[in-house]
């Protein structure tokens, strides 16, 4: 009996988050007695890898032999943005219910897509259900050391320049690693109304007046939902000024909301004046796309702690949590 044919020039496409689609070529000889083809993926093996793993148990997938190329999806729990390995062996079903197999293909590497708006949408929707009430704020803050902005007046002529969102939140946001900007809260006292002088931070605050960065002439993006085996939870959004490269990047990605009617951050003109609202509930996380220059607002010392434990650098997401997670990669 002829070997089976080994499947070789491998390629992947139509990658999304949680599914590919995979075809390859092989020798006609045989070919009609191809019934199953087994695929065998598993994620790239970096250094904090378990060590300890069993390497000879396959993460093997047996799929009747369609027509290529063949969709890859439900069949793992697939995680964005993440690479993997995968190689292919056709195979034939005898009647007493064994698989004659060829040899394996070569190993190729490909890695994962970003959550798609499709995806984001969903988290948009889980974000909406705990939002709660909104509260009427009028400035946006920024909490840094004061060597930071000893720097920036030194270094960057007085403006806060825009730099990669690091990767704390949902481990397929499209923001991470990639969007420029500044971040900024807009969080209030329930008992004050105003911003909280605390902050994880740094001791010295620059705020400006919500008009300067949220009006008819910017965007308005959801970015991600996320929390830190925490209860409470954090929502990202972005506002770009219209036609910037910032708004560019975001129209492409990410969810646009209505300035003026959204479960979140709202800007609505009341009496020829603008009127600003937060979400209560949840801890707003804003990034600002273009530099902003110190001039536009006032940099002062808090009197509150400096609570480091409320960082969100790099922070991971919860993936156990059923509020913030949806049913794709996490």
């Amino acid at each position: 009996m002829e070997e089976l044919p080994v499947p070789h020039n491998i390629k992947i496409s139509n990658i999304t988050c949680d599914s590919f689609k995979i075809s390859w070529e092989m020798d006609s000889k045989s070919k009609d007695r191809i019934t199953h083809y087994f695929i065998d993926l598993n994620k790239k093996e970096n250094k904090n890898s378990n060590k300890f793993k069993h390497k000879d148990v396959p993460t093997k997938l047996v799929a009747k032999a369609v027509p290529l190329p063949m969709t890859v999806r439900g069949h793992w729990f697939l995680s964005p943005r993440t690479e993997y390995t995968v190689a292919v062996q056709t195979a034939s079903k005898q009647v007493d219910g064994d698989y004659v197999v060829s040899e394996w293909s070569e190993i190729i590497e490909f890695c994962t897509a970003d959550y798609s708006k499709v995806h984001l949408t969903q988290l948009l929707e889980k974000a909406e259900v705990i939002a709660g009430r909104m509260l009427k704020f009028s400035v946006f803050y920024r909490n840094q050391h004061k060597e930071y902005f000893d720097y920036i007046r030194e270094y960057h002529g007085n403006a806060m320049q825009p730099s990669v969102k690091d990767n704390s939140g949902s481990h397929g946001s499209p923001i991470s690693g990639k969007l420029e900007g500044i971040f900024f809260s807009c969080s209030t006292e329930f008992n004050t109304g105003k911003p909280p002088q605390d902050s994880p931070y740094g001791r010295y605050r620059f705020e400006i007046a919500a008009e300067k960065l949220f009006n008819p002439n910017t965007n308005l993006y959801f970015g991600d939902f996320y929390c830190m085996y925490t209860a409470y939870h954090y929502v990202i959004l972005v506002i770009a000024p219209v036609g910037s490269p910032g708004d560019e990047f975001c129209k492409q990605r990410l969810p646009q909301l209505n300035s003026k009617d959204n479960k979140f951050l709202t800007c609505r003109e009341e009496d020829g004046m603008l009127v600003y609202h937060h979400a209560q509930d949840v801890i707003l996380e804003v990034i600002y796309t273009d530099p902003v220059d110190l001039s536009l607002g006032t940099v002062a010392e808090i009197t509150g702690h400096q609570l480091m434990s409320l960082s969100t650098a790099n922070a991971k997401k919860d993936p156990s949590c059923k509020i913030c997670n949806i049913s794709v990669g996490r």
